[in-house]
């Protein structure tokens, strides 16, 4: 476990001190990306080894809540990095071709949608309560249904961190969609119909692109505010065993889908290097 949080530790600390040139940025970007990758394969790694260790007068509550703050500061760091790289140039965040098709369809503001936190912990109760059913049907489990059973009190703080995320959701997508109709109105219409060539440089399209994407960093950094955010609470919500349950599922997901997108795409041919 020692040597995991080694490795865990210089990869942040090549996210959060690599300087990239401007010839070099879009390759730094996806290196963050590759490296956050790495390091959900180490955390996960991690964990799964977490709980399999015995539970002595709490020892284990004390490590997997360890475990559970080390995450969420692995996830700040990462969208910490994404901000600062995105302050040159934001718009290949939106659709990153260090990501597999698959995974692009799926993104949400340049990441995944909060409220799906939510979502897959309502999945894997679920799970764990059908898994189970036929113990208690034969009498052989009186216990809890499973360590992501929700409480009746957990359940109402979910429902209600739920209902804020979708709401803040809502409103983070409507000021991209602004963003997007802007492209087609005034200055962007006017500099496109005034150009004597579609190909000619013009000081004011720049002008008004960097404008667009700086609204564009902002949107970023307050959908990553949010990933994190909705994180936090969910972390909050569960036990630690929960919590670390919850985060393996999570990052398996992750790591399944971004195998699977990349696979399809070498069957199609559209694997981007």
């Amino acid at each position: 476990m020692l040597l995991v949080l080694v490795k865990n530790t210089n990869l942040l600390i090549r996210m959060a001190s690599s300087s990239p040139s401007p010839s070099t940025h879009r390759g730094q970007q996806k290196c963050c990306f590759h490296e956050w990758m790495i390091l959900q394969e180490a955390d996960l790694s991690e964990m799964l080894q977490a709980l399999t260790v015995e539970d002595n007068f709490g020892d284990r509550d004390v490590l997997l809540r360890q475990l559970v703050q080390k995450n969420v500061k692995h996830f700040q760091a990462y969208a910490d990095e994404r901000t600062r790289l995105a302050q040159d140039h934001v718009s290949p965040f939106f659709a990153p071709s260090w990501c597999s098709s698959l995974e692009n369809s799926l993104l949400w503001l340049a990441g995944c949608r909060p409220s799906l936190f939510i979502t897959l912990i309502y999945a894997l109760s679920g799970i764990e309560i059908e898994s189970h059913i036929p113990e208690f049907l034969q009498g052989t489990r009186t216990s809890e249904l499973s360590e992501l059973s929700l409480a009746a009190p957990q359940l109402s703080m979910i429902n209600q961190l739920q209902r804020r995320t979708i709401k803040q959701e809502e409103e983070l997508s409507q000021q991209l969609a602004c963003l997007q109709e802007k492209i087609a109105d005034q200055p962007f219409a006017l500099i496109a119909k005034e150009s004597s060539h579609v190909a000619s440089q013009n000081v004011q399209a720049d002008e008004a692109l960097d404008e667009h994407s700086t609204s564009m960093v902002r949107i970023l950094e307050e959908a990553d505010k949010l990933r994190i955010k909705t994180l936090k609470e969910m972390m909050n919500i569960l036990s630690p065993v929960q919590a670390v349950d919850f985060l393996v599922a999570g990052k398996k997901l992750h790591l399944c889908i971004h195998d699977w997108g990349q696979k399809r795409d070498i069957k199609h041919d559209y694997f981007q290097v």
